[in-house]
């Protein structure tokens, strides 16, 4: 077993490597995307054998450098962290091939393959590390390679709008980074550690007071990272002036982070919180003011940074409940939404070449112009929408039965303010389909222009498609992974599990 856990550096390892190597090709644009597309497809090859070995054989741990436990680096894949890897690597991939098929002008202005393809390999072992950190300080590492490699990304072209989309963007994911120090350096000071499974034990002995406390702290950090409603504002603003690649990569996976992160705070460091009821009406607001700023929009990505918001708080909703069947939707959910909001921004970046804009009050008969285009939008867009019998669908309905099981009158209301946002998306997706397809042509703006698109490149219209079939795939497969997700939350619900994989008995205290 030990020379399995070997492979937990390599979806870290790799993308690194890799990053310097294609920083190194940056004159040889061929074999630098090369090198990116072949290190991605290793890291999708090796998470998908530690979800197998994972599920067969439970938690693999890898002790970084050869120190001693607990006082070195701990590296931790179990059904969870090993699911979720899997997935980001997964979209990754899809988004990198779609920037390598654009117009060779589009690209050298919207993803300039010299920093493009470097930075999305360091950000995928930012999101990597994080998924596999076994404590808390690395989870901050993770978490600032991610942001240092998104900062570059988001500012790529360096237009007025995306630099001051990025100030925004940066200055938060400062402020919550020294939170997330000062926060971990807090729980040091109480415990006399930041490793998660010996936190486990040591936080539980703690007064109720100070326990409290640095749960609030845990949680206002996770929630800005995450998106959670009030410390949402940031998202809308940041994500739609970046390229369509850019943006889909961040709304895929930056956000998910963040609710991977809630989700190990409260089912191994807080167990027995008493923050539920806040995480629930966090949750409400969270659904309902995303999906009414959705609504709202006029402008395609704007929309989607809203409805991404919004759903969330479907996420933050099973966690709330703390039980088996809520943890088992939330995750479900989590690997869902990570390809169908993906999905829906990169068709957004087809609509914005064939339309020529992604404002609403300037398209208009898409459907008839590019059939196979409404095609790609109204998959996803009904994913979203949780309408039968998409994945979508499957995932809500989850979290609902959860919440009626769960039985309290909050739960009531948040079940039925599931339902609502639900509808309320399925209207934002209707919206959309028709003005931007199903009406005549686009409107002139107030100068009488109409927008001009141009043809879709093949090579991103079969990316997107692949997207597309792999959201759809999901669907066909919604059973074994629902019931792969049941496990990963039974793993999350046991008191001892994740603490026994990691130490041994003599230093568990």
């Amino acid at each position: 077993m030990n020379n399995l856990n070997n492979l937990l550096p390599l979806p870290v390892l790799l993308p690194f490597i890799g990053a310097g190597l294609a920083l190194a090709l940056g004159r040889h644009p061929r074999a630098q995307r090369a090198v990116s597309t072949l290190v991605l497809v290793g890291v999708i090859v090796v998470e998908a054998v530690l979800v197998y070995l994972t599920d067969r054989d439970g938690a693999l741990v890898l002790w970084v450098g050869a120190w001693p436990e607990p006082l070195g680096v701990a590296l931790v894949a179990d059904r969870l962290s090993a699911l979720m890897l899997l997935v980001s690597s997964i979209v990754t991939l899809t988004v990198l091939v779609f920037s390598m098929v654009q117009d060779i002008d589009e690209r050298k202005r919207e993803t300039p393959v010299s920093i493009f393809h470097p930075t999305l390999l360091i950000l995928s072992a930012g999101v990597s590390n994080a998924f596999l950190a076994g404590d808390l300080f690395n989870l901050f590492v993770g978490f600032e390679i991610l942001l240092f490699a998104s900062y570059v990304l988001l500012t790529l072209g360096g237009t007025g709008a995306r630099v001051r989309a990025g100030t925004t963007y940066v200055v938060v994911s400062v402020l919550s980074s020294m939170l997330f120090l000062i926060t971990i350096a807090s729980i040091y000071a109480a415990t006399g550690t930041v490793n998660l499974a010996q936190l486990s034990v040591r936080l539980a002995q703690l007064p109720q007071d100070t326990q409290l406390v640095l749960h609030l702290m845990l949680l206002v950090v996770f929630s800005i990272k995450a998106a959670v409603f009030p410390l949402s504002a940031w998202l809308p603003d940041s994500y739609p002036t970046a390229p369509a690649p850019v943006t889909a990569v961040f709304a895929g996976l930056l956000t998910k982070v963040g609710v991977y992160a809630i989700i190990r705070t409260q089912t191994l460091l807080f167990p027995e919180s008493h923050l539920t009821s806040l995480l629930m009406w966090a949750a409400l607001a969270t659904m309902i003011i995303g999906i009414l700023g959705a609504i709202a929009q006029a402008e395609i990505k704007r929309m989607l940074s809203f409805t991404l918001v919004s759903h969330i708080g479907y996420m933050i909703f099973g966690v709330a409940l703390a039980s088996t069947a809520g943890y088992a939707g939330a995750i479900f959910y989590t690997a869902h939404h990570i390809t169908i909001q993906t999905t829906l921004f990169l068709v957004t970046g087809l609509i914005e070449i064939r339309g020529g804009s992604t404002s609403l009050n300037r398209l208009g008969g898409l459907a008839a112009v590019s059939p196979v285009l409404a095609v790609l939008f109204f998959i996803p867009a009904m994913n979203l929408a949780g309408i039968p019998p998409f994945s979508g669908f499957v995932g809500k309905v989850g979290l609902l039965q959860a919440g009626v099981q769960f039985g309290t009158p909050l739960a009531y209301v948040l079940v039925a303010g599931g339902v609502a946002t639900s509808l309320l998306t399925l209207y934002a997706m209707a919206k959309v389909w028709n003005r931007a397809f199903w009406r005549g042509g686009p409107e002139p703006d107030e100068h009488g222009r109409v927008a001009e698109g141009s043809r879709m490149p093949v090579g991103m219209v079969v990316t997107a498609a692949v997207l597309v079939a792999i959201g759809v795939g999901i669907t066909f497969i919604a059973g074994p992974l629902y019931a792969y997700t049941q496990r990963a939350a039974v793993d999350l619900t046991s008191e001892t599990a994740y603490v026994n994989a990691v130490l041994a008995p003599e230093v568990r205290q």
